[in-house]
Formats: structure tokens, sequence, C-alpha cells
């Protein structure tokens, strides 16, 4: 509990500054005291930790609750919608997203020896609680944020211990297939960075097999089981996810949005957000811009 109290303390203090001299490349540091609507998003492989409050994200039709003391890793880029459901002025929520890096886990690997792991079951999200070394090893790179001569010495070397204590943890099958070349996270990892690429774009299944260099059959076996849907699937949430994000900049331009982000059709785009956020577009955008905080 102690050291849970002084990653609190640390994420606090960090998410109050409006520069940050010394920072590992992709950290964020977050803070509310409300608990927020579902936003969409596309995850990247992170690891999120929580030091106080609580929070829901979902992928497809799966749900992951964690809360304080807990941990959310996302393997590949997922399109995910998240909402904070813990927070209060007395106890705001207060998270931590540290980047996986798929080069720092091969190397990992390839120095200690450690076992890969056959490539079984799995998704691409895992939750779990942080065990104690895990979260010191957290507070240390936090507090060498804060002192930044001593970062650029030592905060590789603490970052390392963070990928390493999750590759030993009990998760640390599923993180270990993220710097295994062949691995299903590994494949699924290469399809979802193809997609990414043309979101906007009519895709053909078979492309996408042959670029990453497997079978339509295989390709669909390992996308579902990682990210809890097909490729066609995961490319309309990928669209609407990004579409939600535009209209909050301009909440008036839907069709305009619609069609950046690959619809020809206003009213497919329509009826497909209604049925992934529960609203039509220009009612949904009202409620984000009317929400608190925004």
């Amino acid at each position: 509990m102690r050291t849970l109290r002084e990653l609190a303390e640390c994420i606090a203090r960090l998410s109050e500054r409006t520069e940050h001299p010394a920072w590992v490349p992709g950290m964020t540091v977050f803070a509310t005291p409300r608990v927020t609507h579902p936003l969409g998003d596309v995850t990247r492989p992170v690891l999120a930790l929580i030091a106080q409050g609580a929070k829901r994200t979902v992928l497809a039709d799966r749900v992951y609750d964690y809360q304080a003391g807990q941990y959310l890793i996302a393997t590949v880029d997922l399109p995910v919608t998240a909402q904070i459901t813990r927070a209060s002025g007395s106890e705001p929520f207060l998270g931590l997203g540290l980047p996986l890096r798929e080069t720092l886990i091969a190397q990992l690997l390839l120095e200690t020896g450690a076992p890969r792991s056959a490539d079984g079951p799995g998704t691409g999200i895992v939750t779990g609680d942080a065990e104690e070394e895990l979260l010191d090893a957290v507070v240390r790179l936090l507090r060498l944020v804060e002192r930044p001569q001593d970062f650029a010495v030592l905060a590789p070397g603490v970052e390392r211990e963070i990928h390493w204590r999750l590759m030993t943890g009990p998760h640390g099958a599923t993180i270990r297939r993220i710097g295994v070349a062949d691995s299903r996270v590994s494949l699924v990892g290469q399809a979802v960075r193809w997609i990414g690429q043309r979101y906007d774009r009519t895709i053909r299944i078979a492309d996408l097999a042959e670029a990453v260099g497997v079978s339509v059959p295989t390709l669909n076996r390992h996308f579902r089981a990682v990210t809890a849907m097909s490729p066609v699937q995961y490319q309309k949430h990928l669209r609407l996810q990004r579409a939600r994000i535009q209209l909050l900049a301009a909440p008036e331009d839907i069709a305009a949005v619609g069609h950046a982000v690959g619809y020809d059709s206003p009213s497919q785009f329509s009826r497909e957000y209604r049925r992934l956020f529960g609203a039509p577009p220009g009612r949904d955008a009202l409620r984000l811009h009317a929400a608190p905080g925004n």
C-alpha cells in the first residue's frame, strides 16, 4: 500500500506539470476528478496502471474493469472505448501509461534465454494485479522524471526492468509474444498496422493475408482471437473511432467527417455510428461537448 500511495503522489505531481524535460517517449500520466463518458481511442501496446480510482475498457464485446493497484496491458493496436468509472474531487483518478517496446522485449528474450512459450490462446488485452516489484520499478522511474540530471543515465535501466517484471509476471507469456516475430500477437500486430494505413479505403482480406504471409483462414482465426473481431469489423471500429475524434473538433460537419474516414453513404455512416456509440453522430458530438471538462 505504501508503494501504491507513493505512485499516486508521483502521478498527481507530474500531471500538474506543463513541461517534461526528461520523459520516456510515449509515457503519459493522467489525473481527473470526474468520471467520464465512454470515449473511443486506438490503444498502442501499453501498460496502463491505475494508482487511484477505476476505469473500464471495452473491446468489441469484451469488458475489462480495473482499479487502483491493477493494470491493463494491450499487446497490439486496438480500437477500444474507455471511461473513468471512479473519480472524485477528494480522490481523483490517477493513472499512468507506459508503451511496451517490441524491440526491448525481443532483446531481453535473446539475452536471458527466457522461454518464448507456445503460441497458445490469448487475447490482445489482459488485466491483473500489479505486484510490489512492478510498482516499485514504476515509482523509481517517475522519481527519475523529477531528477533530469539522473534520467538519461538511469531511466533506460528502469524501463528495462519494468519490461522484465512484466515478462516474468502472471501474464509473462502474453508479454513475451510481443517480441517473438512469428507469434500470433506479432502477426496480428502486422495486420492491424496494415489496416491502420488503409482504414479509409476498401480493403481485400486476401491482400491483407498476403501482406502478413498467411492464409485467409489462418489470418481470420488469429485476428479474431487477439482482437475479438474480424479484420473487416476492426476496420469499421477504427473508422468510427477516428470519426468520433474528428467530430469533437467539427461537430457540425457530419457528412464531411464520414467521408474522410471512408464512408460514401452518410446514412450508412450514421447508422453504423449509432450502433456503436448509442446515438447518431450529431447528437453524440453535442453530448460529448456538453460533458464536464470539454
